[in-house]
């Protein structure tokens, strides 16, 4: 058996995000007696952190009042808001929908908040831990979460120990709050484990893209936050764009789209692209250059597929529990406000039981409950989706029915059950040429010699099923290139998987059709390093 160091806290955060790190400063402000450990798997906080982001600072200003004194990097008052559908050609101006309207927000670098939340957070003496990865939750006797353990450093490839091998370390507290974003590892198995989804709608997911690009001198707006729907998107595919202005001439480039889509020839990358290509678009990027790029999963959820929120031992936070507001396109805001939240309800309960209903029944939960069926609206198309939405609008959310989501894995339409050959194709010559170009600009790190962090449970379905029924969808839904069919030496093909390519956005773990494919946490320290996104 392995000896590993044992670490004592009142309460130990997973993940350094907006979420965990206001959980982590209000317990502070709350009770300066708490002892109060984060731990972030990437190397740096805020190098895996991704968001549009244009923030709501309500929540913010809530928990520290003088934030703006030192902003991030990235921090531009948001100006005018445009909103437009997209035709191959051209862009149709419409009536921005009000919960889209950004007077008094900003566009920030989430990667630069979450630093400045971590420098608050250490000056309130929260151990915040950077590069270490929580492999697994730690249980007592009693199946009661006691808290989590993280990954093993300095092991090989075939799983046996290095020469620079470390012993994960195991870190014991009464309360252990899961912040680990989307689709998080832990978070997955715990909600399976204690079956906190029961009753609840299947969660739903989306996939998006941004860049960081520095344009021709006098060519950006500062604060104009453009928004689209339409082209180059299948009508049955839900999703947009944002173009945010920045200051110095720069721009966040982004694409989002909903993880339900049917068509396994559709590559959410291509899309990204293409629409980049469209003339208003392309007229504002030609002769700019990337910056950073970065890809992550949203989740799309709502109200009706959040699971429940408290376990024995433990708590769901942020977007590892799906606080994200769909319509507005905004998470951070949701994020900040459930981690206060949390830390509130702890120092005055001292449990984690009782804090599902708490956070229902306070504002988050309440801004979700009204915007509930804006998103699954949009599975009987786009029209339909948006004349839903109005409805929504117009009645504060107060309609007498939830709708329900299905889950993105069962989605996909078999190739027999399609008349099309896919998405159709526009010339290109924006960077990046494609998936590879694109993961240089997200500047990924991984060993290669670590144990492969994607795991799939069979691979000889890769080869025969799936590619009969689906043409290999992992080798297209991936932005990274991470999956890859290739000769196996015998007339046949089989799966190579490019783990170094690796973004963390885990969308592999989610819409594979045959669920075989679960993301583990590489080796702390590892993945992209987002640079101002």
């Amino acid at each position: 058996m392995t000896d590993r160091d044992v670490m004592q806290y009142d309460v130990v955060i997973v993940g350094a995000g907006p979420a965990g790190l206001a959980c982590a400063i209000r317990l502070r402000q709350r009770n300066a007696d708490l002892s109060v450990c984060v731990l972030e798997k990437a190397s740096e906080v805020g190098q895996h952190s991704l968001s549009g982001a244009v923030i709501e600072p309500g929540p913010l200003e809530a928990l520290l009042p003088d934030w703006l004194d030192n902003p991030p990097e990235i921090c531009v008052p948001a100006g005018r808001d445009r909103f437009e559908f997209l035709t191959a050609k051209r862009s149709i101006r419409m009536p921005t929908p009000p919960q889209m309207h950004n007077n008094g927000n900003y566009v920030i670098s989430l990667g630069g908040l979450c630093r400045r939340l971590a420098e608050r957070a250490e000056a309130l003496e929260v151990d915040v831990f950077a590069g270490f990865a929580a492999d697994d939750a730690l249980f007592d006797d009693d199946g009661k979460v006691i808290g989590v353990r993280t990954g093993d450093m300095g092991i090989e490839r075939d799983g046996s120990p290095g020469p620079n091998y470390a012993a994960g370390v195991d870190i014991h507290a009464r309360h252990t709050i899961l912040a680990e974003g989307c689709r998080g590892s832990i978070s997955k198995r715990l909600i399976a484990h204690y079956g906190l989804d029961q009753d609840r709608s299947p969660q739903t997911y989306g996939i998006g893209f941004k860049e960081l690009w520095q344009l021709p001198e006098g060519r950006a707006e500062a604060g104009l936050i453009k928004h689209t729907i339409g082209w180059p998107l299948p009508r049955d595919v839900y999703g947009g764009s944002f173009l945010y202005h920045l200051d110095q001439d720069r721009v966040y480039v982004g694409f989002v789209c909903g993880l339900d889509y049917p068509d396994p020839l559709f590559s959410p990358f291509e899309a990204f692209q293409q629409y980049k290509h469209h003339p208003s678009v392309h007229a504002l990027l030609e002769g700019g250059e990337i910056i950073s790029a970065g890809t992550r999963a949203l989740i799309e959820g709502g109200l009706q597929s959040l699971p429940r929120l408290e376990m024995p031992g433990a708590m769901l936070i942020g977007d590892a529990a799906g606080t994200l507001n769909v319509p507005k396109i905004k998470g951070v805001h949701m994020a900040i406000r459930c981690g206060s939240d949390a830390a509130d309800f702890i120092a005055d309960n001292d449990t984690s039981a009782g804090f599902d209903a708490y956070f229902r029944a306070n504002a988050g939960g309440r801004e979700l409950r009204k915007v509930r069926n804006i998103r699954p609206g949009f599975k009987a198309g786009l029209w339909a989706g948006l004349a839903n939405a109005a409805l929504e609008t117009v009645a504060f959310g107060k309609t007498p029915w939830t709708l329900d989501n299905h889950a993105d894995w069962s989605s996909l339409d078999k190739l027999d059950e399609r008349d099309d050959n896919g998405p159709e194709k526009v010339a290109r010559d924006l960077p990046p040429r494609d998936r590879l170009a694109s993961v240089y600009h997200a500047a990924i790190h991984h060993e290669e010699n670590q144990p492969v962090h994607l795991k799939v449970r069979d691979t000889s379905i890769c080869a025969t099923r799936c590619a009969v029924e689906y043409d290999n969808p992992c080798t297209r839904f991936c932005p990274a290139g991470v999956y890859e069919m290739v000769d196996d030496g015998e007339g046949g093909k089989r799966l190579q998987i490019n783990a170094a390519n690796c973004l963390h956005c885990k969308v592999c773990d989610i819409k594979d059709p045959y669920e075989i494919i679960d993301w583990v946490t590489p080796e702390g320290g590892s993945g992209p390093n987002y640079q101002n996104l």
